[in-house]
C-alpha cells in the first residue's frame, strides 16, 4: 500500500528555527534529527527599535511599491541538503498565526519573490536569500499575512512511504496603502481568577486590538499584598497570542499551585512590538473554576507626570530669569 508523502514537521514561530529566528508555533511531529534555521538578518532602519520586526517580517507599503529583507538559512545537518524557498498564505485564527498547508496562495504570497528560490546548505556554511514583495497598483488595503518558507526536499528514493520533510518559516505581516502604517493598539478589559482541575491557579485577561495593525502578545504578572503581606511573580504569559486587526482574545497566565487564595493585587503588562500595556486589578482564586472577570484599571504611566514636573520646574526657572533681567534692567537704567 502506498502512503504517499506527508509533511511530518512544519512551523512558523520557533520551534525549527535558529539563533532565535521566529519560525515555528508547533509542528506536527517530534522534530527530525537534523533541522532547518531562518532568519532576517537585515532590518530597515526606521524599524529597527521594534522587536517584531527584527523576527517576523513586519512593514507597511504604498500600492505600487517594493518590500524586501534578506534571510539566511542554516541547517544542523553535517552533510549538505537542498532547501526550496517559497512564500504560502497565512492566517490569523484563535490567536494562532497559522501558515496554510503546501504553497497555497493569498494575494501576498503572490507578490511575493525569493531569489534564489533553491539552495544548498550544511552545518559549516549557512546560505542567503531575497526576500523581495512587489506590492501592485491594484493591490487591496488592509493589513495582509503570508509566510516565507524553508523546506527541505525528501531524500532520493522516498517517493513511497512516509517521507521526513522539515519546513520553518518567516511570518510576514504586510500593511498596505497610503500615508505612514497605521497605528498598533490594545486595550486589556478585564482580569479573570481560575484553577484548573489539577489544581493550578491561572489568570485570563481579556484583550482587544482597537488598532490597525495585527498584534503579537506577550508579558508577564505580578502578585503583589497577598495574605501576610506575600508578593509572587513575575510569572510569564503560558503562550504568546496573536490578535488580528479588530480581533478579541484571551492571555493566560499560569501560576505557582501553591500561592494562597488572596486576595492579591494583579498587575498584568502586555507587549507587542513597541505598545505595551500595564493594568491592574484585585483577585481572589477559587477553590475550583474560574471567579467573575474583574474590571482591569488601567496603570498610569509615570512618564508624563514627570514630563510636567519637569516642565512646571523649566518654567518657573524661564520666568524667574525673566524677572532678574527685569529688575537690572532697571537698576542699571540712566537717571535724568
Amino acid at each position: 500500500m502506498t502512503l504517499g508523502r506527508r509533511l511530518v514537521a512544519g512551523a512558523l514561530g520557533g520551534v525549527l528555527a535558529i539563533a532565535g529566528a521566529p519560525a515555528a508555533v508547533g509542528a506536527d511531529s517530534p522534530q527530525p534529527p537534523s533541522s532547518v534555521g531562518v532568519r532576517i538578518i537585515d532590518v530597515p532602519q526606521r524599524l529597527s527599535s521594534d522587536p517584531r520586526a527584527t523576527l517576523y517580517i513586519v512593514d507597511h507599503a504604498a500600492p505600487g511599491t517594493r518590500v524586501q529583507r534578506q534571510i539566511e538559512i542554516s541547517t544542523t545537518n553535517t552533510v549538505p541538503v537542498t532547501i526550496d524557498l517559497y512564500a504560502a498564505a497565512a492566517s490569523i485564527e484563535d490567536g494562532v498565526f497559522a501558515g496554510a498547508s503546501a504553497d497555497s496562495p493569498n494575494d501576498l504570497s503572490s507578490w511575493t519573490i525569493i531569489e534564489p528560490n533553491s539552495l544548498t546548505v550544511s552545518a559549516t556554511q549557512a546560505a542567503l536569500a531575497t526576500v523581495m514583495i512587489n506590492v501592485p497598483l491594484q493591490a487591496p488595503p488592509g493589513e495582509h499575512y503570508a509566510a516565507v518558507w524553508a523546506q527541505t526536499q525528501p531524500p532520493e528514493g522516498a517517493s513511497t512511504g512516509v517521507a521526513q520533510i522539515g519546513r520553518v518559516g518567516i511570518r510576514v505581516y504586510l500593511s498596505v496603502g497610503p500615508g505612514g502604517a497605521p497605528a498598533a493598539d490594545f486595550d486589556v478589559t478585564e482580569l479573570i481568577a481560575g484553577r484548573s482541575e489539577d489544581n493550578i491557579p491561572f489568570v485570563l485577561a481579556s484583550v482587544q486590538n482597537t488598532g490597525g495593525r495585527a498584534l503579537d502578545l506577550l508579558g508577564t504578572l505580578t502578585l503583589e499584598d497577598g495574605p501576610g503581606g506575600l508578593t509572587a511573580g513575575p510569572f510569564p504569559v503560558n503562550m504568546p497570542i496573536t490578535l488580528g486587526v479588530g480581533e478579541s482574545g484571551q492571555v493566560s497566565v499560569p501560576l505557582d499551585p501553591r500561592i494562597p487564595a488572596g486576595p492579591w493585587n494583579a498587575e498584568l503588562t502586555l507587549i507587542s512590538g513597541l505598545v505595551e500595556r500595564t493594568v491592574r486589578g484585585q483577585l481572589t482564586f477559587p477553590d475550583s473554576g474560574m471567579s467573575a472577570p474583574v474590571p482591569a484599571q488601567q496603570s498610569s504611566p509615570t512618564w508624563p507626570i514627570a514630563s510636567l514636573i519637569l516642565g512646571a520646574v523649566v518654567l518657573f526657572g524661564l520666568l524667574g530669569i525673566l524677572t532678574w533681567l527685569r529688575r537690572r534692567s532697571r537698576l542699571n537704567a540712566p537717571i535724568d
